[in-house]
Formats: C-alpha cells, sequence, structure tokens
C-alpha cells in the first residue's frame, strides 16, 4: 500500500533508473478521479498491457476507446523506447479484477489463477503501461522499447520499496479474458530473441532491483582471479571502489566476500 507518486516523484525515479520519457501536455492533471468520483490510490502494484493497435498515443492520452474515456495509461511506450507520461491519477486500464490476484499482489506473492466470483476495481489500485504492440503473437518489441519496459517497472518499485512481486499483467489480473502482454521480443542485455512472458519481466526487473538504479544490463566483464585476490581487492583495483565488493558477490551469488579461487571466472560490472 502506498500514495501514488507525485509529478516530481516520478521525474525523480525514472532519470534515477535511466528511463527516457518525455512528457505528454497535461499529464499532471489529467486523470479519472473528478469523473468517477473514485481517487486514484493507495496504491498496490503496476500492471503491463499490449495496446493492440500501433500510433496510440492519442487515444491513450486524449481519445479514449469505445465507452472508455481517456486517458487509458499512466504511461505509454512506443517502439522507440521513449516514454510518454499520460497522467498520474486515475486511469482506465486494469478494469475488473479478481480479488484474489490483488491480494497476492498487495502481499508480493506468486499470482494465483483468476477467481471470478470476487472482484475489486484494478484502476483504484495500480498504475499502468500501454506498451505499443499489435499483440498478434508476431509484431516484434524492439530492444530498446523492452529495456525501457524493464525499468520503468523498476523506477517504480524501488520508489515504493517493493519487489518485483508487485509486478503484474493484465491477461493474471482481469476476469474479462485479456490476453495482454503478449508477442516476441528483439532482444534485452546480452540475450537475444525470445519471447515475452510476464515471468521473464518479474525476474528481469528484479535482477534491475539487485544492482543500483544506474546499472544496465550486459554491463559486465570478466576476470580471472589470480593467486591472493579477494573480492575486496578486485573491487578497489577494478572498479576503484573497494565498497563495491557486494556488487560483485551478488552478481556472482557468493555468500562470502572472501570464497574466491584462482583461475575462477568472475563476471564484474564494467566501469
Amino acid at each position: 500500500m502506498a500514495t501514488p507518486m507525485t509529478p516530481a516523484q516520478w521525474r525523480t525515479a525514472l532519470k534515477a533508473e535511466g528511463v527516457r520519457y518525455t512528457e505528454f501536455e497535461g499529464w499532471t492533471t489529467r486523470g479519472r478521479d473528478a469523473a468517477t468520483g473514485k481517487a486514484f490510490g493507495p496504491v498496490h502494484g503496476v500492471l503491463n498491457h499490449h495496446t493492440a493497435g500501433s500510433n496510440s498515443l492519442r487515444a491513450v492520452t486524449t481519445g479514449g476507446a469505445p465507452n472508455l474515456p481517456a486517458p487509458l495509461c499512466h504511461t505509454y511506450l512506443p517502439k522507440s523506447g521513449v516514454a510518454v507520461l499520460v497522467s498520474c491519477h486515475r486511469a482506465n486500464h486494469a478494469g475488473t479484477a479478481a480479488a484474489n490476484v490483488m491480494a497476492a499482489i498487495v502481499a508480493e506473492k506468486p499470482l494465483p489463477k483468476q477467481d471470478k466470483s470476487t472482484t475489486v476495481d484494478g484502476n483504484d489500485q495500480l498504475y499502468g503501461i500501454e506498451t505499443e504492440n499489435l499483440g498478434n503473437g508476431k509484431d516484434m518489441y524492439t530492444r530498446d522499447q523492452y529495456d525501457t519496459w524493464v525499468r520503468w517497472n523498476a523506477a517504480i518499485c524501488r520508489h515504493h520499496g517493493w519487489s518485483s512481486g508487485s509486478v503484474a499483467g493484465h491477461l493474471e489480473t482481469s476476469v474479462e479474458g485479456k490476453i495482454d502482454p503478449r508477442g516476441p521480443v528483439e532482444g534485452y542485455g546480452d540475450r537475444g530473441r525470445f519471447e515475452f512472458t510476464m515471468g521473464q519481466l518479474r525476474a528481469d526487473v528484479a535482477e534491475r532491483l539487485r544492482h543500483p538504479a544506474s546499472w544496465s544490463p550486459g554491463a559486465t566483464s570478466t576476470y580471472t582471479v589470480a593467486a591472493g585476490d579477494t573480492l575486496w581487492s578486485i573491487a578497489a583495483s577494478r572498479l576503484g571502489d573497494g565498497a563495491r565488493w557486494r556488487e560483485i558477490s551478488t552478481l556472482n551469488s557468493l555468500k562470502d566476500a572472501d570464497a574466491i579461487t584462482p583461475g575462477q571466472k568472475l563476471k564484474l560490472p564494467k566501469k
């Protein structure tokens, strides 16, 4: 449970996480709060969508959809990977959500199959991003688009102190048979093409959250341990900061700062 981010907090969190973004005019005041009489928040998580169309900026910002007034998300993510801030208030994106799934998001536990007998309004409680994709299983998410997607989710989670367990997809919460998001991804970090899944997105968000917000995927090098090396000495000589041994330890799943042997190869953050 948390108070929705203010415009200043959005800007700070996204910049720290390396999210490239622009601001659509009026985003700081645009929302459905007054029209519905329902305030946005407290917030519990992040909901991810694909647009099921192309060139959707006008629809998600001001145009809306049939029987669904805009804004349709908080952020729009086109193929360029440059996110567009649409709203920081209540938006029509989540619709009716299964209460049991929402409870799991709040508790940051694995998401169960939707129990359609008890529902809640997800628009009250979830941030939403609409990522540009036809949703036909063939249209490709670009490498830049997916990188921003991961950073955007991580920025919100880091701001609120949430884990990747607060990240969900519309297909996981909806009781209306939604299928988004889905589709092939061009690549991410050192990874080549793969199929989008919410499990993979959560794993990539979790990886980001294990590092400083300034970290970038694939920004690593390999170092071969020499006789007499410790993680402390490697960090000091290779990274210029002995305190960063903790980051190396995390990258290599080492529990002991000195649990290394000559000849062992370590995956180090690049300078």
